[in-house]
This record gives C-alpha cells, sequence and structure tokens, in this order.
C-alpha cells in the first residue's frame, strides 16, 4: 500500500545544488528565508509520498559548514503569548525548542530576531532571558506604513534604525516559529544593512508549496490551500513570470501582491531587482523530485479529505470558522472527491450504526482494515488499536491480549481515586497494560512489538476522541480524522 512517489535522495542533492547556485550568483553571501517546517513536515511528507519528515534538515546539513541560522519571532506574539497548535506551546519556547534541535544537528545558530519590536514588556524579558543562555538577540523595529512606503522603508528611519545582525557564514538561513514572525523583513533589512557596508548579498525564498513547476489545480498544490485554509492562501498563475518569460508557473497569493513592493525595494537597496517574478525568488526542486505523478496525486486527495474532517471537528469546538469548511468542500468537490474515497470511514460508521456506540476503524499499512466499538471496559479508540496489533502480530481474535482482571483494577482507580465519571480505558491506558501483561504472557509482547508498524496507518473515529487518545494516536504516527461530534451531549469535553 505504502508507495513511493517522491525521491528523497535526489531532492536533497538538487536542493543543496541549486541554494549553492545562488550564493554563487550573488557573489557569496545569501539570505535564504525559509518557509514551513525545517523538520518534522508531515504534510510534505503525507502528500509527497517518499518525502522524509526531515528532508530539509538532511539538505541542510549537507550546507552546514555554510551556513549559519536566525530565528525570527515577532514580539507582538511573544507579548500575547501566542501558541504553536501542533506543538501547544508559546512561540517563545519554541524558540528555544529550535536552538536545541539544530544544535543537536550540528547546525549553526547564529542569532534571534525579535521583529515588530516597539518596546513589548514580555520581549524585553525573553531577551534577558537569551542572553543569559549566551545567545546573540537582535531588535527589528516596527517601521510606520510597511511595506507600502518604499521610501521610508529604505532609509535611515527604516532599515537603518534595526539592529545589524552580526552573521559570519555565506548561507543565512532565517527560520521562524511560524507565520508572520518577520523572516521577510528580517532578511531584506539585512540587504539594506549589508549593502551599506559595502558587502555584495543577496535573497532568496525556500518554500515547498505550492509547487511551482506543477499545474495549478494539481492535488498537491490544491492540498496547499487546504492546509493553509485558515490563511486564505489561493494558488495563483504567477503573472509576472508569463510576462517575463512567457512560461506558467504557480505561486500564492501573498507573494504575488507583495512582489511589486519587494521590486521597489529591491531597486531602492541595489538601483535593480535582480528577479523578474515571484517564481524567480525561489529556490524549491521539489517538482523535480516527484517520480510517480498518479501516487502523489492520490495521496494528496487523501490529504484533502483529511483537511475536511479535521476542520470540520474545529468548526464544532469552536477553533475554526465556518468558511475555512466552505473552502475545503469547494477543493473537494473541484477533485470530484467524496467521503467513500477515505477507506476508514464507511467501516466505523458501519460498526457505529450497528452497535449504537462511538466506533474507530483502523486501515493498516497493507490495506486491511480493523475496526474497535466501545464495551463496557474499553473505549473505541483503545479497542481498534488493540485489534490493530493482534491482526498484525497474527493472533487470534478469540484470545485477549488484556484480562478482565488486569482492567478493572485500573477502572477502579480512576473512577473511585482519580474522579473520572467514565470508566472505560483510554488508548494510553490500554498500552500501559499491555507493557505490564507483556512481562508474562508471549501474545502481549508480540503485541507491543508491531507498535513500530502502526506509523503511516489511517484511522476514523465516529465522534471526536478525547485530547489523550487523540494525542496517542498522532505519537504512534497514525492519520486520524473523525466525525464532528461528541460522544455526549455535555457541554464541556475533555
Amino acid at each position: 500500500m505504502n508507495k513511493i512517489g517522491f525521491d528523497s535522495q535526489k531532492y536533497i542533492q538538487l536542493q543543496s545544488a541549486r541554494i549553492r547556485e545562488r550564493i554563487d550568483f550573488f557573489g557569496g553571501k545569501l539570505y535564504l528565508e525559509f518557509g514551513g517546517k525545517l523538520f518534522d513536515d508531515y504534510h510534505a511528507s503525507r502528500v509527497l509520498p517518499g518525502f522524509a519528515p526531515d528532508n530539509k534538515i538532511r539538505m541542510l546539513m549537507e550546507l552546514k559548514d555554510q551556513a549559519e541560522i536566525v530565528i525570527a519571532i515577532n514580539a507582538n506574539d511573544i507579548e500575547k503569548s501566542k501558541v504553536r497548535g501542533d506543538l501547544g506551546i508559546t512561540y517563545d519556547s519554541d524558540v528555544i525548542r529550535l536552538v536545541d534541535v539544530f544544535s543537536e544537528f550540528g547546525l549553526y545558530v547564529g542569532s534571534i530576531a525579535i521583529t515588530q519590536y516597539t518596546g513589548q514588556p514580555a520581549a524585553d524579558l525573553f531577551a534577558q532571558r537569551l542572553k543569559a543562555m549566551g545567545l546573540s538577540v537582535y531588535r527589528l523595529y516596527r517601521i510606520p506604513d510597511y511595506p507600502h512606503n518604499v521610501a521610508g522603508i529604505v532609509s535611515d528611519d527604516g532599515y537603518g534604525r534595526n539592529d545589524y545582525i552580526k552573521t559570519t557564514r555565506s548561507l543565512v538561513v532565517v527560520t521562524a516559529p511560524g507565520p508572520g514572525s518577520g523572516k521577510m523583513a528580517t532578511c531584506l533589512s539585512q540587504l539594506y544593512h549589508e549593502h551599506q557596508r559595502g558587502v555584495k548579498a543577496g535573497y532568496a525564498k525556500f518554500e515547498t508549496f505550492p509547487i511551482w513547476n506543477l499545474p495549478l489545480k494539481h492535488p498537491v498544490n490544491l492540498a496547499y490551500e487546504a492546509a493553509t485554509a485558515d490563511l486564505n492562501d489561493v494558488n495563483m498563475i504567477d503573472p509576472f513570470h508569463l510576462e517575463a518569460y512567457g512560461e506558467t508557473t504557480v505561486n500564492y497569493n501573498r507573494d504575488i501582491e507583495i512582489f511589486p513592493v519587494l521590486r521597489a525595494i529591491f531597486e531602492q537597496i541595489y538601483g535593480e531587482c535582480p528577479y523578474k517574478s515571484p517564481t524567480d525568488m525561489g529556490v524549491n526542486m521539489a517538482g523535480k523530485s516527484i517520480i510517480d505523478d498518479e501516487v502523489c496525486r492520490e495521496a494528496s486527495c487523501q490529504e484533502i479529505i483529511r483537511r475536511y474532517y479535521k476542520t470540520v471537528c474545529a468548526v464544532k469546538q469552536g477553533r475554526a470558522r465556518e468558511q475555512e469548511t466552505q473552502k475545503l468542500e469547494l477543493l473537494m468537490r473541484s477533485l470530484n472527491l467524496d467521503f467513500s474515497r477515505r477507506s476508514t470511514v464507511a467501516p466505523a460508521l458501519e460498526v457505529a450504526k450497528r452497535t449504537g456506540e462511538p466506533a474507530v476503524a483502523i486501515e493498516l499499512n497493507d490495506g486491511r482494515i480493523v475496526t474497535g466499538k466501545t464495551s463496557d471496559l474499553l473505549g473505541a479508540a483503545a479497542a481498534a488499536l488493540l485489534n490493530a496489533l493482534k491482526e498484525l502480530a497474527g493472533i487470534p481474535d478469540e484470545i485477549k491480549l488484556i484480562s478482565r482482571k488486569v482492567i478493572q483494577p485500573i477502572q477502579h482507580l480512576k473512577v473511585e481515586h482519580m474522579g473520572n465519571r467514565n470508566p472505560r480505558l483510554h488508548t494510553d491506558e490500554i498500552l500501559i497494560a499491555l507493557s505490564m501483561c507483556a512481562m508474562t504472557d508471549d501474545n502481549a509482547e508480540k503485541a507491543m512489538e508491531q507498535l513500530s508498524n502502526l506509523k503511516g496507518c489511517e484511522a476514523h473515529s465516529t465522534v471526536i476522541l478525547s485530547q489523550v487518545d487523540e494525542g496517542v494516536f498522532s505519537k504512534l504516527g497514525f492519520n486520524l480524522t473523525c466525525e464532528p461530534a461528541y460522544e455526549t451531549n455535555k457541554l464541556y469535553h475533555r
């Protein structure tokens, strides 16, 4: 089932070579704005099967002797304690996490840039904390009428007021905890300061999506629109590239809208703009590394369906807007997608209809489907997880991996001492119980040995799962979707 559509090794080679070319083009120094996730890029790995989540880091490792990293963070995000939705930590905490991760890979983190600075107290405290850790911190100030007042931006009162970030290497990778952190502004400010000092330097942008040399309505590019429905990003034909070269390429609305301003800023700094289009600015070789287009098309269609389920559940929970669902419905309609395309939906709904209780279906990586139903001992997610492990280990269905005598004392603890009203075991509790049974039971041990084979499996629940169950499925590597419904009619759900 796990067909490969993307050549990671080819990508790493092509991408690192293209970046080296761009460094040479600008005379030996390049500021590279790094969009998206530098590591753990699971969206890319889902829509481009064969793309390793750490591909970008591995690519940078090819350039690590030339590269240093600048992490940008918006001072307003520090002040508001903005949280990364996928990790559940604040942006300032994520900056420190990123420093550790890059250092573990042997990549040099040169400095932290605090952007949009206007004297925010929380930003000052964060800067002090970073300096106490031995990190270099620089402030980039908010510029009035940015980005439209080009004359004011490219002046002593604009970029000139910002701290000059001292860098020592030929490739400066500017990354951030999330969007709106000021990566581009940091790069352009540095170009101004380098030019003032007589240093030749250039700018390029590294975004994986949309892929410029795939058709506008290719499912891979539409999956990017689905992933950014909350930002309302729209893929567009790059009109500047079409006019300059007569070649059709794909970019997205924000880059196309800002390009005239960027071109004016380049002209103000250098006297001319080195790029004729937003596509020219990019160094993305992902499209050149696709080896099976049909595999990537199908994977992207599946991702769009998953994004739809994720969004309708977020709307139900009050964490997303109805307009995001409407956009995803349009994307699905444009590709003639329906929910039957997702193989786990119908089996889960059938079990729920038959039992009158929540159910979960799991598709294993070889295409086999297993289900789990709600019982007096287990929640549907825990039951499905156990059944998947039994199926992978070749353990007959009638064999019980965990006896009732083991489960009941845990239920007693939950209800009588921990204040839980639901006695059924969650996925984390069932895995702990299974690991204990594995000490004395060969079947339980065989089941535990199959945990790594759950990575990449698909799962669907007929109700929104608890944070605990959702977290366990995520850590095990499942691609999980849920129906936008709660198990109970209560207003408060944990």
